[in-house]
């Protein structure tokens, strides 16, 4: 039988290789093909089909939970492993909701990832235990009193770049919108969130975890 070809869709090249490696050392899997952005990911799905496509949720071009939903739209039977330097807390939930099969993070013991992967290409799900945990507490009465679980999914995208610090500009760049939207966006985060300043959303993102040590994936 023919190995798994799996899709690597990640832009650090590092993160590529290593994969690559991991499942070279495997008899059923081999990584057939990569994307260094999200457009190049999009093209890729669409040119053939894939047993699996492990997936950063932040890259150039199309990213994050966009991404997610368009790869869905183009293969819904195709399944997602999203893995990415964001812990749990930050993405998991939405990037489930929005489609994807399963969420590990680039921090976890690389034990789990081989599971995770034949988990999924033989059509089942990975939820880790804190993913478990997280859609659980979504699904409790009054979860929907925390403010950020108000946003839409471009709205968390935005809130969480720019409490890491990163410009309005640059956010504009990494999510191909304008100033003008992205600064829209940020009105509507401050004002949904009942919150008078970009310091108000870092302090509540620091409380909540919604805020990891990395500016990027």
């Amino acid at each position: 039988m023919s190995p798994w070809q799996v899709l690597v869709a990640d832009d650090h090249a590092i993160i590529r290789d290593g994969l690559r490696k991991i499942l070279a050392d495997t008899d059923d899997l081999v990584v057939a093909g990569e994307a260094a952005n999200g457009n190049a990911a999009l093209q890729a799905v669409r040119e053939r089909d894939w047993a699996l496509v492990i997936l950063d949720i932040s890259m150039p071009g199309r990213n994050g939970l966009e991404l997610i939903k368009l790869i869905r739209q183009e293969r819904p039977r195709l399944p997602v492993l999203i893995f990415s330097m964001h812990h749990e807390a930050q993405y998991a939930v939405r990037a489930i909701r929005a489609g994807a099969s399963g969420y590990l993070s680039k921090e976890s013991d690389m034990d789990l990832l081989l599971p995770a992967i034949r988990k999924l290409v033989a059509g089942g799900r990975y939820i880790s235990p804190k993913v478990a945990e997280l859609l659980a507490m979504e699904m409790a009465p009054h979860s929907e009193d925390l403010p950020h679980t108000a946003l839409s999914n471009r709205e968390f995208e935005v809130f969480s770049r720019i409490v890491r610090g990163t410009s309005l500009t640059a956010i504009a760049q990494e999510l191909s919108l304008s100033i003008k939207t992205v600064s829209t966006h940020k009105s509507n985060i401050l004002h949904k969130m009942q919150m008078a300043s970009q310091v108000d959303l870092v302090r509540y993102a620091l409380e909540h975890q919604l805020l990891d040590n990395q500016p990027h994936d």
